[in-house]
């Protein structure tokens, strides 16, 4: 597959589609990243970089940080992780609270924010200082050492996080998390405001289309049929509450952020990432899913 010529042909197509929607201005510091950004990158399990754009630009990672949070409470719990938040769709909004009220405080899946508060109260059990062990185990997963979490995104978000707050207080009273709120919320910020380009994401996630093992060296994260569970997951629950129409639309199992990145996984075949800032009404990159369905069907390949 000539994947260079795909990406450009993505590239040129999706140009009128930049701008369209808004970028999270709700988050200041991420209010001031101009909308016309493209970038998309694939790295294949054989170890092949395909780029465009401004797939080397660095941006922030925000939910796309939640599925690494993920990999790290599984390796560290396995399936006892499931016994505090689900993995099912919410079709709410990823910020709502709506669902706490009604299910004791356990969270439809951790993709959503309060699941992803639940992950990262699991982490901040079992690590001093939960933001260096993620950015440590995407340096592992990336080959690169120089990742970490942007100061001013994280001030931006820790000092606007009164609804992430309210989640967190709300699901320590049913007693679903175990750790401060403060110190939970601290992390999450963290976490979420970690910068990484297209590249490197693209990379990083390449464990998932190759069973649950780093490409590049044969490592073990996950194993292939955890790896697999994973990128179910991924699929009906990592975009947000419109992961039916993603899934329809493009057919790959993915998560977004509301930085404006989409990871997307290719089973037997690459990782995938594509970053455009300006987001639809769901928070999901609105040129990065025109770009991904782009792939698919120019290439003919996806899970279905």
């Amino acid at each position: 597959m000539d994947y260079g010529s795909v990406l450009e042909e993505i590239h040129t197509t999706v140009q009128p589609a930049l701008g369209i929607g808004k970028v999270a201005d709700y988050i200041p510091e991420l209010a001031r990243v101009s909308p016309h950004h493209f970038g998309m990158a694939i790295v294949t399990v054989r170890g092949e970089v395909y780029s465009v754009g401004d797939a080397l630009t660095g941006f922030s990672i925000q939910s796309i940080s939640k599925l690494f949070a993920l990999v790290l409470a599984l390796q560290a719990e396995g399936d006892a992780v499931w016994q505090r938040v689900g993995r099912e769709p919410s079709g709410t909004p990823f910020n709502s609270l709506v669902q706490l009220e009604n299910e004791s405080g356990r969270p439809r899946n951790p993709f959503i924010n309060a699941g992803a508060l639940v992950i990262t109260d699991i982490l901040c059990t079992r690590f001093a200082v939960p933001e260096n062990a993620l950015a440590e185990f995407l340096q592992k997963l990336t080959g690169r050492s120089a990742i970490h979490y942007d100061r001013r995104v994280e001030r931006s978000e820790r000092t606007h996080a009164d609804r992430n707050a309210a989640m967190a207080h709300f699901m320590r009273s049913f007693g679903n998390l175990r750790n401060p709120v403060e110190l939970v919320l601290d992390a999450y910020c963290r976490h979420c405001a970690i910068e990484m380009n297209c590249v490197d994401l693209a990379r990083a996630v390449a464990f998932l289309a190759n069973h649950g093992r780093i490409p590049s060296n044969g490592e073990t994260v996950l194993g292939a049929s955890l790896a697999k569970r994973l990128n179910a997951l991924m699929l009906t629950c990592g975009t947000y509450d419109s992961a039916g129409d993603f899934a329809f639309r493009v057919g790959l199992p993915a998560k977004s952020g509301v930085g404006g990145g989409i990871v997307a996984v290719m089973p037997n075949e690459c990782g995938i990432c594509v970053w455009s800032p300006s987001l639809d009404e769901s928070g999901n990159s609105h040129a990065g899913t025109l770009a991904l369905e782009l792939l698919t069907t120019l290439t003919g390949r996806s899970i279905f």
